[in-house]
């Protein structure tokens, strides 16, 4: 079966369903996403990844395989969401440790936030994408003010559903908008000494749109 290679689109989270999170794959090649529901520690360990001048002070669960594969020469080679049943996806882990392959099964958000910290490419089959994959056209924001609150009304209306949709990661709070740079590199120190890093990745986005 034809492998298709993916790449991560978008990160958010509903805020009228506590702990739905949305994770979106987009094909590299093409403009279909695959939309998946994770749990609220994966999405943290996913943003985490994604927004690399984030360094958490102690190692997260993820980071702590991390070190032990490499501690042992452990390389994450690839990972393959391979199977979707009644809207659950399944994944392997390709590993090789001196020369030799090896595949675990995994759950496909660990499968990603191992796949972000090995740098590892992320796969799925066209027969799944064809199944699962959809097409996500969003219309312009008429002005920047409204552009967090629109697309969390469009989140919330598919997770309803029992399916994602695609954000970009790191969407800023409207409230930050209000602070001083100054202001926001101290709320970024504490939100990493506090161990917030979903708080401490919107206000690094904010950051990010200043400079």
């Amino acid at each position: 079966m034809s492998l298709v290679r993916l790449k991560i689109k978008g990160i958010s989270y509903s805020q009228t369903q506590n702990g739905a999170y949305a994770l979106i794959l987009n094909e590299v090649d093409g403009d279909r996403k695959l939309p998946i529901v994770i749990g609220a520690f994966e999405a943290q360990s996913i943003a985490i990844a994604l927004e690399k001048e984030i360094k958490p002070p102690r190692p997260l669960t993820h980071d702590l395989f991390k070190n032990f594969s490499d501690r042992f020469s452990i390389v994450v080679k690839q990972v393959i969401i391979h199977k979707l049943v009644d809207g659950v996806f399944y994944s392997s882990i390709i590993c090789e440790r001196d020369k030799v392959e090896e595949i675990v099964d995994a759950r496909t958000s660990d499968a990603i936030a191992l796949a972000l910290r090995f740098d590892a490419p992320i796969f799925t089959y066209k027969t799944i994408l064809d199944k699962a994959g959809i097409f996500l056209k969003f219309s312009s924001k008429e002005n920047e003010e409204n552009e967090d609150d629109d697309d969390s009304i469009v989140v919330d209306e598919i997770l309803q559903e029992g399916e994602t949709v695609e954000i970009e990661s790191g969407a800023s709070s409207q409230g930050y908008r209000e602070l001083t740079l100054e202001e926001l590199y101290k709320e970024l120190d504490k939100a990493v000494a506090n161990e917030d890093y979903e708080k401490a990745a919107k206000l690094r986005d904010e950051i990010s749109k200043r400079k």
